[in-house]
């Protein structure tokens, strides 16, 4: 009979992003099962597990320590305990620590596990209203107004949903920005407190959102998503012509084969079609 020391597993344990009943009977059966829970905040994950009535031993991974953590977590994972990590709220990873640790256990063969739940992006998305059959997720915008509003014009050409978060107090100055980027009629839907008491959704232009968050303050407290439509209105012939701007001024920087790829990463067009777009460019 073998004795060679089989590694634990890694799950990555999706929580409530606000109302508790949210988390899956897997995910308590899991977290309740676990040697070891690792958590961004202890504290807040400790109020979870205690309302669930879990006890488990509890370690900070964040993103000042997780290089840190990340050796210690394959050490106790080597030698056969299994582990959770969690994020404050939702699934761990999509703008929350974690990347490190798991691409260190996947390259030390250490299994991954995935727990599903809930998640902001996805949440926001099922209720926009706002087209979901494609989407494109950013994370947090760059906190600078300047370098948001470059951030901004840089995906102005998409022709799918923009998801982004934004925090409470940055949210004024990023509508300004979308108002100051994109046309007029720029259908833009802020998901604020998702599954908690005061959850709502606001739909409408960057311009009559700024007149809601001034006539109702309560709207730029909590948790939100930010979610921006495709350009109303937008026909196939004006999108060519954006594209065509882009591939103009990439080429003015890279060779053609980069510029195609640079133009392809931001308009999820194909880098051979947009390749031969810049060929046609470059004939006299």
């Amino acid at each position: 009979m073998s004795t060679e020391q089989k590694s634990g597993i890694l799950y990555i344990v999706a929580t409530p992003i606000g109302n508790l009943e949210d988390i899956s009977r897997r995910a308590v059966r899991v977290l309740s099962e676990v040697d070891l829970v690792a958590a961004e905040d202890t504290r807040h994950t400790g109020q979870l597990l205690s309302a669930l009535g879990i006890s488990a031993e509890l370690l900070s991974v964040h993103e000042h320590n997780e290089e840190k953590r990340s050796s210690q977590l394959i050490d106790q994972l080597a030698s056969g305990l299994s582990v959770a990590l969690v994020s404050d709220a939702g699934t761990p990873l999509i703008s929350d620590p974690g990347f490190v640790i798991v691409r260190a256990c996947r390259e030390a063969g250490i299994r991954v596990v995935p727990v599903p739940g809930p998640s902001a992006v996805i949440t926001a998305l099922s209720v926009s209203g706002l087209p979901s059959d494609r989407f494109q997720f950013e994370g947090f915008l760059p906190r600078n107004s300047s370098k948001r509003r470059a951030r901004l014009e840089e995906l102005v050409a998409l022709p799918h949903t923009l998801i982004c978060y934004e925090s409470s107090h940055r949210l004024r100055d990023s509508l300004e920005d979308f108002r100051s980027v994109y046309e007029a009629d720029r259908q833009v839907v802020i998901a604020r407190e998702l599954t908690k008491q005061y959850e709502t959704l606001l739909s409408g232009t960057p311009d009559e959102l700024l007149g809601v968050l001034e006539t109702d303050a309560n709207q730029v407290r909590g948790e939100m998503v930010i979610l921006v439509g495709p350009s109303a209105g937008k026909n196939s012939e004006e999108l060519t012509i954006s594209v065509d701007k882009l591939l103009k001024a990439a080429l003015d920087e890279l060779p053609p084969g980069q510029a195609a790829a640079m133009v392809a990463r931001l308009t999820d067009m194909r880098k051979k079609e947009l390749y031969q777009r810049t060929m046609e460019m470059k004939k006299p």
